[in-house]
């Protein structure tokens, strides 16, 4: 079950709560056990949701979690799954739909406690914010907001879904529409992206969650990482929140909770901070990039550290073909038929790097990742794309440029006939525009006499080594 928190003290939570009884098909229950004020006596539910109103502001509620599963008349545990505050956002930036969670890096200046991060629900926010994008009204931007207030001590893991930026959005029946849609496509879903925690290190090998420190508010970066890739971002220290953290190895329970209440272990960090980021692996984390986030996308985590054993990491050229070993013990690493890349490449790039990725599991790249190189990961399972079926990719790419190509068992052969600018000048061709003539198969003239492109060429044959 899912719990909504709806806000009298908030006229955007109010609107958006309206839409959400319009929408669902709520049952209209009685909870006598608790004050009305507190999110007693009337509630409601439906499937997978139930809705609570309280008197004050979302930011100053210590835990609601504790007033939802179905008063006395509920049978059996029916804790929350997550927490669901839908509120009004407030400043400068226009219509804007947000999602974000809880919690303060340093003062707690909008509720909460001090140095305390409330449990994240990284996944419901990813889910919300892919949501919120699909309903929005013409004009309303999407994205997520870093960690910067309260309520910090929830039972459950939380997230805030928001309609901004002042009083027209907040009166807007339709974006108050498209934020309760939202919120209900969260039906059935958990706070994580993936799984649950594995490893009896207590690591997080099976979530595609990180947690994101630099930037501004409202997080571009981390935005992108939620609505541009496989993976969720929990917590999110903006620039301004660190410099209220103070010095990262002082105050490394804080960073801990960063980790621990996104269920996380990798952190994406913006800019140049190092004290911040020795802090982070200190503490037995991992700082990787966007990149590294965008090229690993779902494969399975395991796999993706024993390929950056074995060849390379992401950052240094790392990338990841569309074959998936059954697992990560499942691979044989050699080297790419270098000659016959080179020449496939300078053929068709792009059907030569497709011809890679369709048959790797990963490669080296070089150029920025943009060339296949060097060495690269294979298959073992039997029955799956491996070197053998890359090389007749390969060969079929350069038949594109040749008149014949054949696989022999070491080697590529490729033959053809092509224009030869010594023979042309034999022929008094001068060279210039008449050599791209003859170059593309047409014939020319020479002082009256007709020279065909069989004139001035001739046969060659190429050999590329594939073992």
């Amino acid at each position: 079950m899912i719990a909504i928190v709806v806000s009298r003290a908030d006229s955007a939570s109010e609107h958006i709560g309206e839409h959400l009884l319009e929408i669902g098909d709520w049952e209209r229950c009685d909870d006598p056990s608790r004050p009305d004020a507190d999110g007693g006596e009337t509630y409601y539910r439906t499937d997978g949701f139930e809705l609570r109103e309280f008197d004050d502001l979302h930011i100053d509620l210590e835990d609601p979690a504790v007033a939802f599963g179905g008063g006395e008349d509920a049978e059996g545990d029916d804790t929350p799954e997550f927490l669901a505050f839908v509120s009004r956002h407030s400043g400068e930036t226009g219509k804007l739909l947000t999602a974000h969670v809880t919690g303060n890096f340093g003062p707690a200046p909008y509720g909460g406690e001090p140095g305390t991060l409330a449990r994240a629900a990284p996944g419901a926010e990813k889910r919300v914010v892919e949501a919120l994008a699909a309903h929005a009204p013409e004009g309303y931007d999407v994205g997520i907001e870093c960690t910067h207030h309260g309520p910090t001590d929830t039972a459950v893991p939380s997230l805030f879904v928001e309609l901004g930026s002042d009083e027209p959005q907040w009166t807007d029946p339709e974006a108050a529409r498209a934020v309760a849609r939202a919120v209900l496509d969260l039906r059935g879903t958990g706070a994580d992206l993936v799984g649950e925690q594995s490893g009896s290190d207590g690591s997080y090998a099976d979530l595609r969650h990180v947690v994101g420190f630099g930037g501004g508010h409202y997080a571009p970066r981390f935005t992108r990482i939620v609505r541009e890739t496989e993976w969720a971002v929990g917590h999110v220290g903006a620039d301004w929140a660190l410099g209220d953290l103070g010095a990262p190895d002082a105050n490394r329970d804080v960073i801990e909770q960063a980790f621990a209440r996104s269920r996380a272990d990798l952190a994406v960090i913006e800019g140049d901070k190092p004290d911040l980021a020795a802090t982070v692996e200190a503490l037995g984390h991992r700082v990787v990039s966007e990149t590294w986030v965008r090229e690993v996308g779902d494969r399975p985590l395991p796999l993706v550290e024993r390929l950056e054993t074995d060849l390379a990491t992401v950052d240094e050229g790392l990338r990841f073909g569309e074959v998936v070993p059954g697992s990560a013990d499942g691979l044989r690493v050699g080297t790419l038929p270098g000659d016959l890349l080179s020449r496939a490449q300078g053929v068709d790039s792009d059907a030569t790097r497709a011809a890679v990725e369709a048959n790797a599991v990963a490669f080296d790249t070089e150029q920025a990742g943009t060339r296949a190189a060097g060495r690269a990961a294979f298959a073992a399972d039997e029955g799956t794309p491996g070197y053998d079926d890359l090389v007749a990719g390969l060969a079929s790419v350069l038949e594109r440029g040749y008149d014949a190509v054949e696989v022999d068992d070491d080697a590529v052969i490729a033959r053809e006939t092509a224009f030869d600018p010594e023979l042309a000048a034999e022929r008094g061709v001068p060279e210039g525009p008449a050599f791209g003539r003859l170059a593309s198969g047409e014939s020319v003239e020479v002082d009256g006499e007709t020279v065909a492109p069989e004139d001035v060429s001739r046969a060659r044959t190429e050999r590329f080594p594939i073992e």
